[in-house]
């Protein structure tokens, strides 16, 4: 149809919330309750926007850093963007938040009663980014996700009212394994980012330098380092996927979504003989359907 009125741009908001559907699992799949949906919404809202501060991928313009209440100048100042999403995540606790993700955010808030500690947890990990880029250790990794991954399953637990000590640990093995799995796929991209999520340890144990993985495709090295890692998520999604039996209807299905996620995506880097540099391999809709369907019938 032409004629009619200039489409408007897309509210930053919208862009932000629209990138659900390029995550490795479900973030609020429609057969959940509406109320579910639109907390987990609010939730991913969040944290998608806190990485793409860390990233540098906001959307051109300045637009977040104009309703963060900085000059859009500071766009490009990743730590000044952070400290003032923080105050504003501050002000969803006690007053009205700029942002309108955060004031999307405000409801569950309060909703639920939820802490600030895993929020700011998630922009702890992306001032991290900003300083960080290599790390020595796999336990260093490992507090790292602490950070990075973790506190988004805590929050599912406590939006689901279903938190528990043990499905605690059961979600933060998971919910570690899915960062792994980024970073498995990611090793490219990342490192066009300057940084390196492959522990220093690791890469010396199996031969690779830093220049390896900038080749077009993997050295028997590389695929042996990732395969090395890739056992290392699956393992934690073996641990963590108890989780998805403690619980019932429709956040089982939830669940096993994130573990069947997380499942396909490995299945797909190794059937790309776990050669990542060209680009992450992506698990196809069946694939993912059916690791969905064995984590619910308790297949590892």
């Amino acid at each position: 149809m032409t004629g009619g009125r200039a489409a408007r741009p897309a509210l930053p908001e919208r862009a932000t919330l629209d990138k659900a559907a390029d995550e490795n699992f479900p973030v609020a799949p429609f057969f959940l309750p509406r109320a579910w949906r639109d907390d987990l919404l609010a939730i991913y809202g969040f944290a998608r926007l806190v990485d793409d501060i860390g990233d540098g991928d906001l959307a051109p313009g300045g637009a977040d850093a104009r309703l963060l209440g900085l000059d859009p100048a500071a766009a490009e100042d990743r730590l000044a963007l952070l400290d003032a999403y923080e105050a504003d995540l501050r002000r969803v606790f006690g007053s009205t938040p700029n942002h309108p993700l955060l004031r999307r955010l405000q409801p569950t808030v309060r909703r639920h009663r939820l802490t600030p500690e895993p929020f700011l947890g998630l922009i702890a990990a992306n001032r991290q980014d900003q300083l960080v880029s290599r790390y020595a250790t796999y336990d260093d990794l490992l507090a790292y996700c602490e950070l990075s991954a973790n506190p988004v399953g805590r929050l599912v637990l406590a939006v689901t009212g279903t938190t528990s000590p043990e499905r605690l640990r059961r979600s933060d093995a998971v919910c570690t394994a899915l960062q792994i799995v980024e970073h498995v796929q990611d090793i490219a991209e990342d490192l066009t980012r300057d940084r390196i999520y492959l522990p220093a340890e690791d890469m010396t144990r199996f031969g690779v330098q830093e220049s390896d993985l900038a080749a077009p495709a993997a050295t028997a090295n590389v695929r042996a380092l990732t395969a090395f890692e890739a056992e290392r998520a699956r393992g934690l999604l073996d641990e963590g996927a108890p989780l998805v039996h403690s619980v019932r209807g429709r956040l089982r299905l939830l669940l096993a979504g994130f573990v069947g996620g997380g499942r396909a995506a490995l299945r797909a880097v190794e059937a790309a003989r776990h050669d990542v540099l060209p680009g992450p391999p992506k698990p196809t809709r069946a694939g993912l359907l059916r690791e969905v369907g064995a984590t619910l019938r308790g297949e590892g």
